[in-house]
């Protein structure tokens, strides 16, 4: 990314706020600090974000047989109201939500999202097209800033300030939110060197050898990778364009150690509804 050297002159308390936010990870120093601050209060260069909101999540019956799993409760208000919530905190009120089984559940909620404080875009699959396939219907809408990309059972405690930046400074296509885990046996285990993503392993299994590392269900995406997903019917991000994107180094990796739910299961469900806040 671009910088410019400049010369400023500041209070001392202001310099003394400053840098108590240094951390030496997240903010690394005062240049850094300022330019953290000074983005966050103009804003994300991404302003809009498409959320995977299909699917019948079988997993998670019987909730799914009357509501998308997008729906589920958690804190008394819906998962996707908690990821909106977390996108207008940071300014992002553009939000494209590609929805099929059930969706007019989510129509009938979230409307127009003027009551959100945003504005929703719907792309209605009416049946499965994997992860990709919403992108290609959705490639007029998006134009050609890069957006984030965000699926819609999953809840994350994300500095999307911060990732965006991470985003800017890299040579990549997809930056992919990386989180550990425990056991990533059903999860997308990611091998980095330095932040490029070199192996992705999508329900990698078990074994010392294997990442903890996982894929979050959170990218920031340049629109150009439209371009490379297959003409089908069914196309998925993670079979069909990771790989390529990890073959021509255009894929990195963003760690973040915030709160990070994937409500798939009915276990990780009880877990946010204890943990989540």
């Amino acid at each position: 990314m671009d910088r410019k050297r400049l010369t400023i002159t500041l209070k001392k308390d202001i310099i003394k706020q400053i840098d108590s936010a240094i951390d030496g990870v997240k903010i690394r120093n005062r240049s850094h600090a300022i330019e953290y601050f000074l983005s966050k209060e103009f804003g994300p260069k991404v302003i809009r974000a498409f959320i995977l909101a299909g699917g019948r999540g079988i997993k998670m019956r019987p909730f799914t047989y009357e509501m998308p799993k997008s729906m589920i409760p958690v804190k008394g208000r819906p998962i996707l109201e908690h990821i909106i919530d977390k996108l207008r905190e940071f300014n992002i009120r553009e939000i494209i939500l590609s929805i099929d089984y059930l969706g007019d559940k989510i129509r009938d909620y979230f409307g127009d999202g003027s009551k959100f404080g945003v504005k929703i875009t719907y792309i209605d699959g009416i049946k499965p097209t994997g992860t990709a396939i919403p992108l290609v219907m959705a490639k007029n809408i998006l134009g050609n800033s890069p957006f984030l990309l965000w699926h819609g059972d999953v809840l994350a405690d994300i500095d999307i300030i911060d990732f965006v930046q991470f985003y800017e400074s890299m040579d990549s296509l997809l930056v992919m939110a990386l989180t550990s885990v425990v056991d990533p046996s059903i999860y997308g285990a990611v091998k980095l060197a330095g932040n490029k993503i070199v192996d992705f392993q999508e329900k990698a299994g078990s074994g010392p050898e294997i990442s903890r590392l996982i894929n979050a269900g959170i990218y920031i995406i340049n629109p150009k990778i439209i371009e490379l997903i297959p003409k089908k019917k069914i196309s998925y991000l993670e079979k069909d364009i990771l790989p390529k994107l990890i073959k021509d180094k255009k894929l990195s990796g963003y760690v973040f150690d915030g709160r990070w739910f994937d409500i798939s299961t009915p276990e990780v469900y009880e877990q946010a509804l204890q943990e989540w806040k």
